[in-house]
């Protein structure tokens, strides 16, 4: 996916991350003597250590149909949405970490992924659907507001989600891709015109029949872990704009060294039996989410929020080749607490870098 960005970006120093604060501390201390609640995890990287916050699993009934969620800790809700192509598997370290301080884990297979809801028109897909679904499961949870937390796609929805519905989404954390108001040309329309058309790796993943490029999910996901990671040398890893460098590259490895190997092989018997048909059809229905979101031309999110980001991640170093300045990121976020650059990280944030992932989202939610 692309967007516009404004045209004052420039590098600068960042911040330095706030370390976590004492009431993490006392919370994750006062969580490990808690009471359990629910279900016994389901899935062998969540059985590491004993938590006193087993994860509950559930199909609630959403505004357009069913939707698999997963639930950890109580307290205030924190939404989170997965990219493509991934399940609310993809979550499990931050879900652990924001129970124990104190809050309600939320994730949830997006529309299209796992166990939810798939329609087979790929323009059932617009962020004006995607907002419905997140606002239906909301609601089927009996949550009034939450934070909400996205990666790749899940980021470019949650954004637009925090946009249109400020009222439900009262903070947001966008990882891996930046935020930025609809302008007045589509940005891929943009792309095309700067004679990128054959070259920008969403065009074809967009495409009719796309998902034939993905039928071996066996080779496929394996090849997207490593490739968009920082695993690879830097200059094998996977280029947006280089169609040599391509994402299904077959891998030199079947797990990269960050991932867990439990995860890995869920996320394969998870597109075997789903294909990636729905994952895709977020890249089909970009075109009309622009149209549709004509109406928030140049409009801002003001909602607290925070950006992370890899600075060995193909599609950030595109989005915004030199470090943006907090000012410039302003520009659209008017308050943005931070932005968190990543050294060595990827794509794939919430797995090569989870502790500082986690130790960023934590600090973020207290002052949220």
């Amino acid at each position: 996916m692309t967007i516009d960005m404004p045209p004052s970006l420039r590098a600068t120093p960042l911040q330095d991350t706030g370390r976590l604060s004492s009431r993490r501390d006392f919370l994750r201390s006062a969580a490990l003597v808690g009471l359990s609640l629910g279900l016994a995890p389901a899935l062998g990287w969540a059985t590491e250590r004993a938590t006193a916050w087993p994860v509950r699993r559930r199909m609630v009934d959403a505004i357009d149909g069913k939707f698999h969620v997963m639930e950890q800790g109580e307290g205030p809700a924190v939404l989170f949405c997965h990219g493509f192509p991934d399940t609310a598997e993809t979550w499990r370290s931050q879900m652990r970490a924001v129970a124990e301080a104190g809050y309600r884990a939320v994730a949830l297979d997006m529309r299209g992924y796992g166990q939810s809801f798939a329609p087979e028109d790929p323009n059932l897909y617009t962020a004006l659907h995607i907002t419905g679904d997140l606002v239906g499961v909301l609601d089927a949870l009996s949550i009034d507001n939450a934070v909400i937390v996205g990666h790749d796609w899940g980021a470019f929805h949650s954004q637009l989600a925090a946009l249109m519905r400020p009222d439900r989404f009262r903070g947001l954390v966008s990882i891996s891709i930046p935020f930025a108001p609809r302008g007045k040309i589509n940005p891929w329309q943009s792309l095309r015109d700067s004679g990128l058309g054959d070259r920008y790796y969403a065009f074809e993943l967009a495409a009719p029949g796309a998902d034939a490029l993905f039928a071996n999910a066996e080779q496929a996901i394996p090849s997207i872990l490593y490739w968009l990671s920082a695993s690879p040398e830097p200059a094998l890893r996977w280029n947006p704009l280089d169609p040599q460098l391509h994402m299904l590259r077959p891998a030199p490895v079947g797990v990269p060294d960050w991932a867990d190997p439990a995860y890995v092989r869920h996320t394969i018997e998870a597109f075997e039996r789903t294909g990636f048909r729905g994952g895709l059809s977020y890249y089909t229905a970009y075109a009309r989410t622009f149209e549709l979101m004509a109406a928030y031309k140049d409009a801002v999110i003001r909602q607290p929020s925070l950006y992370i980001w890899g600075a060995a991640d193909g599609l950030c170093q595109m989005f915004h080749p030199e470090t943006p300045t907090l000012a410039a990121l302003r520009e659209a976020q008017p308050n943005l607490v931070d932005q968190i650059r990543l050294e060595n990280v990827g794509h794939w944030v919430q797995h090569e870098a989870a502790d500082q992932v986690n130790d960023a989202l934590i600090a973020f939610l207290a002052k949220a």
